[in-house]
């Protein structure tokens, strides 16, 4: 099994499967999840190189280095618990 240089990140098992117009799955330690863009917009006009960049640190914490995103898997299976802070600035 493949591991990063960075402790406890364990890169062998946390994948990107499919991304559609909608959101991606990911597949994490055998269990797979959608991340809808409308849950975590962030990801929407990401290249697929960064979203697919993923590093997964056991047990819940994921982080996109290319993007600067870290995530729990808890706010993924219930995004309702963890309201968006940030909305864009509109007309700047």
């Amino acid at each position: 099994m493949a591991k990063s240089n960075s402790a406890g990140a364990n890169i062998a098992d946390v994948e990107v499967t499919s991304i559609s117009r909608h959101g991606f799955w990911l597949y994490v330690a055998g269990r797979e999840y959608f991340v809808p863009f409308t849950e975590f917009p962030w990801f929407e006009h990401a290249s697929v190189k960064h979203v697919t960049n993923v590093r997964w640190s056991p047990p819940d914490q994921l982080h996109w280095p290319d993007l600067d995103i870290d995530l729990s898997i808890e706010s993924i299976e219930h995004p309702e618990r963890f309201p968006l802070m940030f909305e864009p600035t509109r007309g700047a």
